[in-house]
Order: C-alpha cells, then structure tokens, then sequence
C-alpha cells in the first residue's frame, strides 16, 4: 500500500483549526477521502464551523471540535495530548500554519507518532530560534506545495532533507465538460480571473491591461470573481479607466466549474503565490492560461505551451499576452488542451494524497 511496500494501515491524526481558509480546504478534504478510501484509520480535529468538518461528515472518520485563535492559543493542548496517549497515532498531520506551533507541546517517543507539518504560503519565514526548533527539531517532516516554498524555508534556515514537495492537485473530472467553447468557436472574448480582492494578487495590473487593450480597439468583457478587502477600490479603479461596461465583479462563486465555463481565457495577476489552486482548475477545463512568474505558478504552468508567464506588476505585458491569445485562437485553444494533459499528469488530488500516504510510510520506516 505504502510507497516504500508498507502495506500495514495507519492510524493519523489531522489538525486544522481554521474556520476558512480557501483552497486549502479542497485539498485536505482529499487527502481524507483517499485514506479513508484505503482504509487507513483517520481522526479529524478541526474548526466544528469550519468548511472542512462540514464536508467531511460523509467520510468514514471520527471527529473532534477545534479552534485556535492565534499562534500562541494553547488551549486545547491537554485535550490533543489525552487524544495523542489514548489513541497511539502514527502520524500526527498539521495542516495549516497556525497548527504548527502546537507539535512544540504535543508528546512522542523515539519513534512515533511522527509529525508532518504542511506550508501552502509563499511569504518567507523569519530566521530564528523558533523556526529553527520548530521545523529542523521538532517535526519529521514538512511537506510544501511548490519549490518556491521550500526554497523561502530553506533561506530561513529549515535543513533539506526535513522539506519534500507535494503539489496540490484538482480533480480533473469535475471540470472535463468545461473544456470546449461556450459557442463552439475557439475566439477569445471573455477573461476570467478567480482570486481575493487583496493587493497581492494583483487584479489592479489586469485592469490596467484591459484599459490599454480597449484604447488599442479590443472587444472583451472581463469577469473578476472573488471578494475581499480591496473591492470598492477595485471597482472605482475600473469605472476611472473607463471600463465599466467591459469588467464585471462577480463577489465571492461557490462553483468554479460555472465561472470557468463561462470564460475563453484565465489570467492569474499575482504578485506572490504558493501554487495557485485557480490556476490548476483553469488548466483542468482546458483553459488556456496567462500568469505571473512568481512562486509556484512557474511550477504549474509552463510558459509558451500551457500558458504565457509575465513579470508582476507589469500592466503593459499582461495586455501583450492577452492580444497574442486574442489574436491568435488556436494557439490559445492548443494551450488549453495541453494544460488540461499537465493537470491530469502531475497535479490530481489522487496524485497528491498517494504522495502524502507514501511520505507517511517513508518517515515511519
């Protein structure tokens, strides 16, 4: 069962205090059905009004409510080491940041249960003793969803061999009817973009793009969907350029497979980025996709053949990129039919929990 042979079934514990965090949830929410599927013996502890304790009810898993509200919130770790003696774990799994902290009061022997940390953000971690202990003593491994991630660790000072990337991953299938043309042509006229209104992720320069394109005489509509503190800002920024009949802000869309078929081309403006999860989805329905080249979205998408990577920050060549697709259909079409084929090679969610499963039996044996 196990990558290395290990066919013995394991006992895991998975923490994730968060309410909500984004695409995050997608992610654990698969690793949970895949071991579970596999028969593995899972514990969830987690948010009781969180997204993830939600949609894990239909899984064959036991549960335990749980919030933190900060890094420093240690209340809940008498109960956790109760849970950790009575249940002797194998792996104890810690899926967001604000879980890492807890490993450092949680108890263990030489062998077991060991402790798997994961870091799905690209800001960098501060050098220092905290960081030191926490991830080069304290844990056995850290599992980083891009090498751009691993590499801002690595400079903080976390040793190598403790770091193993495992990408996230989408479920391919559930975007396979989205990957033709809304009106059977392959023409390029609608641009989607699915991310927080916040400043890194750069929705500012797309619209600025738009602009430069309607000036040169471009006919395209744009659909920002996602919210988030920067939206009234955004909105002004786009009715000052002009661009009120030709950009929509949708707010917050439950279904990415809706958005996504109702868009040609997916623009990913970031200026920092762990992987992009949007952009994979995109990719899945055979998008044909534009990025910046930053953190793990030079990871996923590969410029001239997936998609068109672009500088951060840089209006003008977002307008590039955007008119050469526009320009040119069946490039664009061709782009998203090989960006689907690298989703479906290297970026599932069967892909990333067999990953995490084999980790499992790797730091156990």
């Amino acid at each position: 069962m196990g990558g290395n042979g290990d066919s013995r079934l394991l006992k895991i514990l998975h923490i994730d205090p968060e309410r909500n965090w984004g695409g995050g949830e997608a992610q654990v929410f698969g690793l949970l059905t895949y071991l579970s599927r596999k028969g593995h013996h899972n514990v969830l502890v987690a948010h009781p009004n969180g997204a993830l304790f939600e949609r894990c009810r239909e899984l064959n898993l036991k549960f335990r409510p749980f919030s933190m509200r900060n890094d420093l919130d240690l209340r809940a770790v008498p109960a956790l080491r109760r849970l950790i003696h009575a249940e002797d774990f194998d792996i104890v799994h810690f899926h967001t940041k604000r879980a890492h902290a807890l490993s450092l009061w949680l108890p263990r022997t030489k062998t077991r249960p060991k402790y798997v940390v994961t870091r799905r953000m690209d800001y960098p971690e501060r050098r220092g003793w905290y960081s030191h202990w926490l991830y080069n003593k304290r844990v056995d491994g850290v599992v980083v969803i891009s090498q751009a991630i691993g590499d801002l660790l690595a400079q903080a000072g976390v040793d190598r061999p403790k770091i193993r990337r495992i990408s996230s991953g989408v479920d391919p299938e559930r975007f396979k009817d989205d990957c033709s043309r809304r009106d059977g042509s392959n023409r390029v006229k609608t641009i989607g973009c699915i991310a927080g209104l916040e400043a890194r992720k750069g929705q500012r320069f797309l619209l600025e793009a738009a602009a430069s394109l309607k000036a040169q005489g471009f006919k395209l509509q744009y659909q920002l969907a996602g919210d988030g503190p920067l939206r009234p800002e955004l909105e002004n920024h786009a009715t000052r350029l002009g661009l009120g009949d030709e950009v929509s802000f949708l707010g917050f869309v439950a279904d990415p497979m809706v958005f996504l078929a109702a868009i040609d081309l997916f623009v990913m403006p970031s200026l920092f980025e762990g992987l992009g999860v949007a952009v994979l989805e995109a990719m899945a329905a055979g998008k044909p996709v534009i990025a910046t080249r930053v953190g793990g979205l030079t990871e996923s998408v590969i410029d001239g053949a997936t998609g068109i990577l672009v500088a951060p920050s840089d209006a003008a060549a977002l307008a590039s990129a955007i008119a050469k697709l526009a320009r040119a259909p069946t490039l664009a079409a061709e782009m998203g039919r090989r960006g689907r084929e690298r989703v479906l090679q290297h970026f599932t969610l069967e892909h990333m929990a067999r990953q995490n499963e084999s980790y499992y039996y790797e730091l156990l044996s």
